[in-house]
């Protein structure tokens, strides 16, 4: 599949980068970005989540009432879960998210969600550029100029870039990643991709 290169002033370079069919051009497997993106989301929770049991808690525990002859359930401790200040029955204890997947799972769920934005030409390739400085003022007029902005756009380079990611960091919808680190979670979260030149030929060389 044959794209036209961009400048940042949105024109087109009268260049064309070549995008794989066997990565850019497959039959998307849903199935497999499904498993990929619930994976990836899994592995964000920190599963510190907690609460306190009756043995747990701080209290006394002298028997409440008398066995019998009240006409109520019988209650040993104020540390019962039935009691406002008592701990919490079968609460949520710390504990792993983590799920395993294969990496030939993965690899297809990454070249299908590619092969998705490609279909619906959701991709644009643009020529590799960086600021002097942070701006983020030359950043919005790049994505202005690309016709991204407003957009959830995610701007991938071939290395990491300090400059472009602080220039980003106060843009709503946009983001910047380095072309090792996309995966399938932040690929089909964005509405446009852009890839740098340099990215393109990353993205090559991590399927090969």
């Amino acid at each position: 599949m044959k794209i036209d290169v961009l400048g940042i002033n949105g024109k087109s370079t009268g260049r064309q980068v070549d995008l794989p069919d066997n990565i850019f051009g497959i039959e998307p497997n849903n199935h497999a970005i499904y498993l990929d993106v619930k994976t990836i989301s899994a592995h964000k929770r920190q599963g510190t989540h907690k609460t306190k049991e009756r043995n747990e808690i701080t209290g006394s525990t002298r028997k409440v009432k008398k066995q019998k002859g009240t006409g109520t359930a019988r209650m040993g401790s104020l540390k019962s879960p039935l009691l406002r200040s008592g701990g919490r029955a079968f609460g949520p204890k710390p504990r792993n998210y983590n799920l395993k997947m294969n990496k030939k799972v993965k690899r297809l769920a990454r070249m299908s969600a590619l092969s998705s934005k490609a279909a619906g030409g959701c991709i644009k390739v643009v020529e590799d550029f960086t600021f002097d400085k942070p701006r983020t003022k030359e950043f919005i007029n790049v994505m202005s100029s690309l016709d991204v902005q407003g957009q959830k756009a995610l701007f991938v380079l071939p290395d990491y870039d300090n400059v472009l990611l602080m220039s980003s960091r106060n843009v709503q919808k946009a983001s910047v990643v380095n072309a090792k680190d996309i995966n399938t979670y932040n690929i089909m979260n964005a509405q446009v991709l852009v890839l740098s030149e340099g990215a393109v030929d990353k993205i090559k060389e991590s399927f090969a």
